[in-house]
């Protein structure tokens, strides 16, 4: 690797106060605005008992902008968690905000420990913690929505978890698709000026 090219690893986010106030921002937000799209958000029905809520989807960006919120803040990230889930009591009210905040609390603690200590570049590390802690977020919260009554229907069930954590493994993609873009972009750009 030349010494123009662009190094994915932990110590390449760009620190400045714009963009600690953008990935932090954003998070704090996500995070509230997911838990209130669950309390409106339509279901799609797909066949028999499959049900797919495409707020879903926007949940697993949230976990990736916290490994982004995380590059420009480190372990001060749980602050802005902490915010975050005030807002949800605030618009999403106390047992969705509970329920939410657990499996978050959980989830986000496994993703952030495998962000912060793997050794891995960018991509990696945003791929691994997230398909860990997808698959926790999901499971923890409908089981804690249905234990609080915090929805109308069951959610706890194989066909809300499979299809949970298929919306938020498609929100993954995403992201995951615009990093590779990104680090091709930038190694096209140090081959060029070399």
């Amino acid at each position: 690797m030349t010494g123009a090219a662009i190094d994915y690893s932990r110590t390449a986010a760009k620190r400045t106060p714009l963009t600690m106030a953008f990935w932090v921002g954003l998070y704090i937000l996500m995070i509230p605005f997911v838990n209130w799209s669950f309390t409106w958000a339509p279901s799609w029905k797909l066949f028999g008992e499959f049900v797919f809520n495409p707020v879903t989807i926007v949940t697993g960006l949230v976990l990736v902008v916290r490994d982004f919120a995380q590059r420009q803040v480190g372990h001060f990230v749980f602050f802005a968690m902490l915010v975050a889930l005030v807002l949800t009591v605030v618009l999403a009210g106390p047992n969705i905000a509970v329920a939410s905040g657990a499996a978050f609390f959980i989830s986000e603690t496994v993703d952030w420990a495998l962000f912060s200590f793997t050794k891995a570049s960018l991509p990696t590390r945003v791929l691994l913690s997230a398909a860990v802690a997808i698959p926790i977020d999901s499971v923890a919260f409908l089981l804690l929505a249905d234990t609080m009554h915090a929805t109308q229907t069951a959610a706890f069930t194989p066909a809300n978890i499979i299809m949970s954590v298929f919306g938020k493994m498609i929100g993954l993609a995403v992201v995951m698709l615009l990093l590779q873009r990104r680090k091709r972009l930038g190694e096209a750009a140090s081959a060029s000026a070399t």
